[in-house]
């Protein structure tokens, strides 16, 4: 018997691969000047979001192994002030599937360049729906969430307690209006309303006069059940839990928050994709290391279930109803055939453990509840994915 199974052994491990294959993913990043911030608690990883594709591609190498797959990734990171359609040009000279770290009109510019409309581009850092939405691109797919899906979130936790008095502050910046702007509209979508806003104009030093700034600022807003933050950066919202007038809990930018992916989540084996990481960069994963890891994966995967190597075929692939993504979620990801959003669920976590997942129990669709965060195909207004 021994001998048997040796020489079956020998056969399997001699035999050539059913197919093989070299794969190149390029990952694209603009550099962009961060603002000056309050807090240097959490500073921004030199290796923030590349981290993520890196482990992609090793996990894709594991598993190509065994289908004679060679991955390869390259990096371009482009200065502030740099030329970004000149890295894309590059890039594209060694692949059509660029994995793009940039700032939403920078993604934009890159996916309306005349060499990028047969690639296909993947989005990992920029949260504005509207790329989801009338600005949408049919060579971009989004594997980072929309604000929409975060706030969207949020609110039905909301609804599942019954907090219906919301409040809000809301930051001076372009994105913490943006952010606000999405809470609102979450709110009206899930029957609830955001009854005061204050906005946060402090300029002073927050480490020493929070306890007497925020009190002043909360009180003006009244009774409520919540109180949440819209501070996309997270600058000022670290300050506003337990300084408020009222003793209420925090939401949002700080307190419970909505985000891709957070340290906090270890079940469904996200554990296991933790430590790895960790191992590998010697810091915890966030959002865009996330969102660029799935983004790699997402191309592993469907090249190894559909055997296409090619922009066009995977791209038809993975909007189609057979690909599928496991992504330490607890259920599978899928792309949205009408705006090429990665489906998603939603950790709903604090600084320490995971509270929630949404979408949350209740809360149905007639395709997938995951259709319940973002936007659904009767309200997304993307028409490049028609047809």
């Amino acid at each position: 018997m021994r001998t048997i199974l040796a020489a079956a052994a020998a056969v399997l491990l001699s035999a050539s691969p059913i197919w093989a294959a070299e794969i190149r993913v390029a990952w694209l990043r603009q550099e962009v000047e961060l603002p000056p911030t309050l807090s240097n608690l959490d500073p921004v990883p030199d290796d923030l979001g590349i981290a993520g594709a890196r482990l992609g591609i090793a996990d894709n190498a594991t598993t190509g192994t065994f289908m004679g797959q060679t991955w390869t990734l390259t990096e371009h990171s482009v200065a502030p002030d740099g030329d970004f359609a000149g890295a894309v040009e590059a890039a594209l000279a060694e692949t059509d599937l660029l994995v793009i770290d940039a700032p939403a009109d920078t993604l934009l510019q890159a996916a309306d360049m005349p060499d990028t409309a047969g690639a296909l581009l993947f989005n990992t850092a920029a949260p504005e729906t509207a790329l989801r939405g009338a600005d949408c691109r049919a060579n971009v797919l989004h594997a980072l969430p929309s604000r929409a899906m975060l706030t969207d979130a949020l609110m039905q936790f909301f609804v599942m307690r019954r907090w219906t008095a919301l409040v809000m502050i809301e930051g001076p910046k372009p994105g913490d209006k943006a952010l606000a702007e999405s809470y609102r509209a979450s709110a009206e979508k899930f029957g609830l309303s955001i009854r005061r806003t204050a906005e946060w104009t402090f300029d002073a030093d927050l480490r020493r006069s929070a306890a007497a700034e925020v009190p002043l600022l909360t009180q003006q807003l009244g009774k409520y059940d919540v109180l949440i933050a819209a501070d996309e950066t997270n600058d000022f919202a670290r300050y506003i839990p337990y300084n408020t007038w009222m003793p209420r809990p925090v939401a949002g930018s700080e307190g419970l928050m909505p985000a891709a992916w957070s340290p906090a989540v270890e079940q469904w084996g996200a554990a296991q994709l933790q430590s790895r990481f960790t191992r590998a960069t010697g810091r915890e994963m966030l959002p865009r290391d996330y969102a660029a890891w799935a983004a790699v994966r997402a191309i592993g995967e469907a090249v190894t279930r559909s055997g296409a190597t090619g922009a066009a075929d995977l791209r038809s692939y993975m909007l189609g109803d057979a690909f599928e993504l496991g992504g330490f979620k607890g259920r599978p990801l899928t792309f949205r055939p009408w705006n090429g959003q990665l489906r998603q669920s939603i950790p709903l976590t604090h600084r320490g453990a995971l509270v929630a997942d949404a979408p949350l129990d209740g809360f149905l669709h007639p395709v997938s509840e995951l259709d319940t965060l973002g936007l659904d195909a009767p309200e997304s207004g993307c028409t490049a994915f028609a047809g």
